[in-house]
């Protein structure tokens, strides 16, 4: 239905006009109402003919061209003009290609005498980069010495060349692990691509080398976490499904601009969330006026159950047993959601009170429950925000001229916010909060619009962190895009089978991300570190001197930044 030509302003009688605004709102609701029925019978159809044995409806996207149906606001945000946002660590450096890559020979081509005539003249060079990549085997049959000594009995055996511990090599080792956690290569393919060149490998030799005996690897996991959330004392957290021996469990992704880090655990609830940022030590839990106060907050949690805990409070730090414990004997009648949300509180009072570790202020995600109420300060993804409205398909013409005006000011605003992030001042910050309760103050008539409007203006505070620390982003992109790397590695490998083999796709996973990040070749320091050479220095010690140079906490540094609201 489109009313083609229909304006409001049409009718005189304020009346008539009321009751038509109901109308139009009526028609939009019941035209999404059946849309989602729509899609609701499609795959109960698909479900249906799966159990038959059959295939359902193949999934086609829409036209490129086709209106309101583009879900992405990539080119909203950045609205032609060239407004972005400082680019990560990780950005293709601009700049001649000579200067970017390594200069491995150096070979001077000279003009064959034959062909020049008798007065031709030396002019200089012309230099012409060429890059060759050598994909061959290196096999060494090794004949180590053995020396036996009658006296002491024992038998002596000439060492192997650094890093060649067992059949294989440093530089082979290194190939595996980048192929399988930066190209995402599977197992299967890898052992086809080395055979292809002459290597004699099987599976299970290509699993060993990605899973077994990886302990410096997971050290080194655990320091870029260390220095990463050290490094500012702002976050970005996401999170996927991922399938653990076809267990369904969660990754999540932990960051900055200055690294990625990847963590599978059971669930994705707040306590989960608190060990990714505690880097997974062992959890402590305390009863104290903050574990209380995140109590008040929550609806499930009656007075009663309240006032029981609070009898409960003391200096006291408890491990998961001796919380358990306290719980069985002090709180036995409360329910498992209450138990699991007193346990939640504990946590995170336990957390903010660390003196040990980095204790994150801010926490920069996409609205997600489990992120909330950890952290002192809570930043909102603007482009999550965004999509919600880009979601709306309305149906009346003039609904969807009142959709699209008001998108377009939505990221005009945005880009004010991104200015700003380069110039910060009170006066500006104090302008945008009246702009944003003048926006998100708006009243359309288009009821839909209306209530999407007024949920973002609830999150006001969370989104317009960047006026109080103007170093945090705008968007939660760069955890996103940590999140689809395990999505398509999931898609690529299915998933680990073992313990060994989770820890092994986090450590693999958060050092060719990280040293993605950093513009650290991920090959150079897998081999580097397999080898044990280590002339590489770490990928922490790299953060920590990034993060002296970045000043990401700069805000907190002087808190004069922008007024609180």
């Amino acid at each position: 239905m489109m009313l083609e030509g229909f304006e409001l302003s049409q009718i005189q009688e304020e009346r008539a006009k009321e009751l038509m605004v109901r109308l139009l709102n009526l028609v939009e609701n019941l035209s999404a109402d059946l849309r989602e029925a729509q899609q609701e019978n499609q795959r109960l159809r698909d479900e249906i003919a799966r159990l038959k044995g059959e295939k359902g409806k193949p999934t086609s996207k829409p036209n490129a061209a086709a209106k309101n149906r583009n879900y992405s606001s990539e080119k909203e945000r950045k609205g032609g003009q060239g407004e972005q946002e400082a680019p990560a660590a990780s950005a293709q450096p601009k700049g001649p290609k000579q200067a970017r890559v390594r200069i491995d020979r150096e070979e001077t081509l000279r003009v064959d005498p034959a062909v020049l005539p008798g007065d031709a003249q030396f002019k200089g060079q012309d230099d012409v980069l060429g890059q060759d990549l050598i994909f061959r085997t290196d096999t060494g049959l090794f004949h180590k010495e053995k020396c036996y000594s009658p006296s002491e009995q024992k038998t002596y055996l000439a060492e192997l060349p650094r890093g060649d511990h067992g059949q294989f090599g440093p530089h082979l080792k290194a190939f595996v692990w980048v192929e399988y956690f930066a190209a995402q290569v599977s197992e299967p393919k890898i052992v086809e691509l080395l055979g292809s060149a002459g290597i004699s490998i099987s599976a299970a030799e290509v699993s060993n080398l990605l899973i077994k005996q990886q302990e410096p690897l997971h050290e080194e996991k655990a320091a870029i976490v260390r220095a990463g959330l050290a490094s500012s004392p702002w976050q970005q957290t996401d999170d996927t499904g991922t399938r653990v021996n076809g267990v369904n469990a969660h990754c999540h992704v932990l960051g900055n601009p200055l690294y990625t880090a990847f963590f599978t655990l059971p669930k994705k609830d707040r306590v989960s969330v608190i060990d990714v940022l505690s880097n997974q030590p062992e959890r402590r839990y305390l009863c104290n006026e903050q574990a209380l106060a995140y109590l008040q907050a929550q609806q499930p949690i009656s007075q009663r159950v309240i006032e029981e805990v609070a009898q409960l409070q003391s200096a006291a730090v408890w491990d998961e047993e001796g919380l358990a414990q306290t719980l069985n004997e002090k709180l036995s009648t409360v329910s498992a959601q209450q138990q699991k949300l007193i346990k939640a509180g504990a946590r995170i009072a336990a957390y903010r009170a660390e003196k040990e570790l980095a204790v994150i202020k801010l926490l920069l995600c996409d609205d997600a429950g489990q992120s909330k109420g950890i952290t002192a300060e809570v930043a909102l993804c603007w482009v999550h925000d965004g999509r919600h409205y880009q979601k709306l398909l309305p149906v009346i013409a003039s609904h969807q001229q009142l959709h699209t005006a008001f998108m377009s000011h939505y990221w005009d605003y945005y880009r004010e916010l991104l200015h700003y992030k380069q110039k910060p001042d009170q006066e500006e910050a104090a302008r945008l909060e009246r702009r944003f309760e003048e926006l998100f103050g708006t009243r359309t008539g288009y009821a839909t619009l209306d209530d999407r409007i007024a949920k973002t203006r609830a999150k006001k505070t969370s989104l317009l962190a960047v006026l109080r620390h103007p170093e945090v982003p705008l968007h939660n992109n760069a955890a996103e895009l940590g999140a689809r790397a395990r999505v398509r590695k999931s898609a690529v490998s299915l998933g680990p089978r073992t313990a060994e083999g989770v820890h092994a796709w986090d450590t693999g996973m958060t050092i060719v991300e990280t040293a993605k990040k950093l513009g650290v070749s991920g090959y150079a320091y897998i081999k580097d570190r397999v080898s044990g050479a280590k002339q590489m220095p770490s990928l922490a010690e790299i953060i920590r001197e990034k993060a002296q140079q970045m000043r990401l906490g700069a805000s907190w540094e002087s808190e004069s930044v922008s007024p609180n609201f």
